[in-house]
């Protein structure tokens, strides 16, 4: 990508205006007849060649200013006070056809669902194209280029996804796509709404690596939105914090995270778990309370309502922007004292009672293989799986995109069948392989919480209705004794009695989410199934989840097999960790050993990938293609990629059984682990 379009980094020539430069914006969303302010009185500027973080709770404003830059507010929504520039022009006066060439070739945008962005009846080799044919290059030239980009956007065999629809892409797959569309167009602004949530931590990396180069290469500048503060510090020069609409604080990146002078930017902080902490070492802190409604600001500091520091003057009248360092504001009566705001959730708690131990097992899994058929091609999702999983324990299932997690997950769930040959045991008795073929105490012990709660519960029914269907068709309980486990439930996911009356589309997020916890657990299971279960949740909200499954699993002693690409939120909930690539397990192990050393080069390779707050990180890239799964590779599956290879040549003609290399931790690997342990020291 050498060549400039126009509008490109020429623009940043001295004297030129600033790639962008918003000033006192405020954008209303008209509802059922009535104006509400949803960003109010918001300004920052963006430099050439800079990267410029938003960052807060959904529902802050964040995507409505993106939309307003691009001109892709709803019908109902409008910039109603303030101006925009980006290099100069202003979008919100521009003819249809000015409007054309300026999201053509000046701004990209990267959105945060890339179902809605794909076009779901073309291929996504030409939608890819489309874009380099309309800045001149003939088909073919286009398809090649396009063959290279999503390459370039770590896709597996570009042209066989090519010709691919996007339904038959995974979630990660169709949100690199999107990425290799917004910067095929080489724009000069590029945003960036969300763009690594589906992304596992190694394609995250590489992908903001590659963002990072096209910055420098084209002296492209970044308004990077995302709600994972250490994405931003990796990614960002300065950060400006949005709370109900209002810009509270903005700085250099480095120095808000590091001294945060708003209690907003303290609280989110205090929201993610610090390197190492754990779920037996105290409970994540979370914000109080809730964002307020659109329209609905109060008279003093829109976040008083929810600061334990807020006085008086708080409440009575709004915080000036007050100057806390060089190139830093924040609109705090109290900023100084910012730092120490009481805790909203106790250090102190009640701990359950330790996991089983290996002599009592919930849950077995014995030689477990799954193949699919794809294109007249055999996929080996799942090859020989074997793990056990102890009565009260959390099992964190990690790998990248592919590896066969969700797969695992389906097929201990009963959605699909495995492969003959493979076993799973439930408390000593055989699991049938499907839904149909268990009995329903077997299907009230095995329950899952998905990654998206607005397709997992039904939007005609109540919350009531909801949590209440597991209690009397899989409980089998009626009258007082329904009433009274509802009652319990309801109280364990903290919620209130008044919203049993309400609707899915009348929850936030995160009471969705509550919602379908609640549900999982009202047949009274024993494992439940924890896919992704905070990835599209805010920080502050992802706290509070992560607490009441902590909370939960303590009361109730129910056993998790908990999946997420957030390798930090795995770190703090789980007991051990299993590694799975290419449907094949690399390494199992007490957390702490797995995380802390020596561990599989794959592991390590995983782990170093992981974006940190405090910047300090020596990535590990791998190199190679991800291989396929209908062609994997001969002996290890990993060598291909590996930076451990022996030059021997065993790892690619033999494949490295699993075996114990210290008590309770199996590696899958030739390189003994005191050998590995000394390769890891060194880096």
């Amino acid at each position: 990508m050498t060549t400039q379009t126009a509008g490109s980094g020429q623009h940043a020539a001295s004297g030129a205006p600033p790639p962008l430069a918003v000033d006192g914006l405020d954008v209303t969303y008209r509802v059922r007849g009535s104006d509400r302010l949803a960003v109010r009185n918001v300004s920052f500027q963006v430099a050439a060649n800079e990267s410029y973080g938003l960052v807060g709770e959904s529902g802050s404003g964040k995507s409505t200013v993106a939309l307003a830059l691009t001109r892709y507010l709803p019908p109902n929504g409008r910039v109603s006070a303030g101006t925009l520039s980006v290099y100069g022009q202003n979008p919100l006066g521009m003819g249809r056809a000015a409007l054309r060439r300026y999201r053509s070739r000046t701004v990209s945008m990267v959105y945060q669902e890339p179902g809605r962005a794909l076009n779901p009846s073309i291929t996504v080799g030409r939608q890819v194209a489309e874009v380099y044919e309309v800045a001149g290059l003939s088909r073919a030239d286009a398809l090649d280029r396009t063959g290279e980009l999503l390459g370039k956007v770590q896709i597996p065999d570009p042209r066989r996804v090519m010709a691919r629809y996007p339904h038959q892409l995974s979630g990660g797959m169709a949100q690199r796509v999107v990425i290799a569309m917004a910067i095929a167009a080489e724009p000069s602004l590029l945003i960036l709404d969300e763009p690594t949530t589906a992304l596992d931590a190694t394609v995250e990396a590489e992908v903001l690596e590659l963002l990072a180069a096209l910055r420098a290469e084209m002296n492209t500048s970044l308004l990077f939105i995302s709600h994972n503060l250490a994405v931003i510090a990796k990614m960002c020069d300065r950060v400006g914090v949005l709370y109900a609409g209002e810009l509270v604080e903005e700085g250099p990146a480095r120095r808000v995270f590091d001294e945060p002078r708003h209690p907003y930017t303290v609280g989110l902080l205090r929201c993610i778990p610090q390197r190492g902490q754990r779920k037996d070492h105290g409970r994540l802190d979370s914000i109080p309370g809730f964002l307020p409604e659109p329209g609905q600001a109060p008279s003093g500091c829109i976040f008083a309502p929810r600061c334990l520091l807020a006085e008086q003057r708080c409440r009575e009248a709004p915080p000036p922007a007050a100057v806390t360092g060089p190139g830093r504001i924040s609109r705090c009566y109290l900023h100084a004292q910012a730092a120490s705001l009481p805790r909203n959730t106790p250090v102190d708690l009640q701990l359950g009672p330790p996991p089983a131990g290996p002599e009592d097992p919930v849950v077995t899994v014995s030689e477990l293989s799954k193949t699919f058929s794809s294109h007249g091609e055999r996929v080996q999702a799942l090859t020989g799986i074997s793990l056990v999983l102890q009565r009260g324990e959390t099992l964190g299932l990690v790998g990248e995109s592919g590896s066969g997690k969700t797969t695992l997950a389906r097929v201990l769930l009963g959605l699909i069948a495995p492969d003959r040959g493979g076993k799973i045991m439930l408390d000593g008795a055989e699991l049938g392989p499907s839904i149909a073929s268990r009995s329903r105490d077997q299907l009230k012990a095995v329950q899952i919480v998905f990654q998206n709660p607005d397709s997992a519960l039904n939007r005609r029914h109540t919350v009531r209705q909801l949590i209440s269907r597991p209690l009397t068709k899989l409980a089998g309980l009626s009258g007082a004794a329904l009433r009274e486990r509802l009652a319990d439930l309801v109280r364990s996911v903290r919620m209130e009695d008044r919203q049993l009356a309400l609707r899915p589309r009348q929850l936030s997020g995160g009471l969705k989410q509550r919602v379908a916890i609640a549900r999982a657990f009202g047949g009274g299971p024993q494992i439940v199934v924890c896919d992704e279960p905070t990835s599209a949740l805010d920080v502050s909200v992802q706290a509070a989840i992560l607490n009441l499954l902590a909370d939960l699993q303590a009361k109730e002693q129910v056993t998790y097999l908990f999946i997420s690409h957030d390798l930090g939120l795995v770190r703090y909930l789980s007991d051990r960790i299993a590694v799975l690539y290419l449907g094949k397990l690399m390494e199992v192990g007490p957390t702490e050993r797995v995380f802390g050393g020596p561990h599989h080069p794959y592991t390590e390779a995983l782990l170093s990938a992981v974006p940190r707050l405090d910047g300090v990180a020596t990535r590990i890239k791998l190199t190679g293609e991800i291989p396929s799964a209908a062609d994997p590779p001969s002996g290890c599956v990993f060598h291909t990629r590996c930076p451990r290879r022996l030059p021997s040549g065993i790892c690619e003609s033999a494949e490295p059984p699993l075996t114990e290399a210290e008590p309770g931790h199996l590696l899958s690997c030739h390189i003994p682990i005191d050998q590995l342990a000394k390769l890891q020291a060194r880096g």
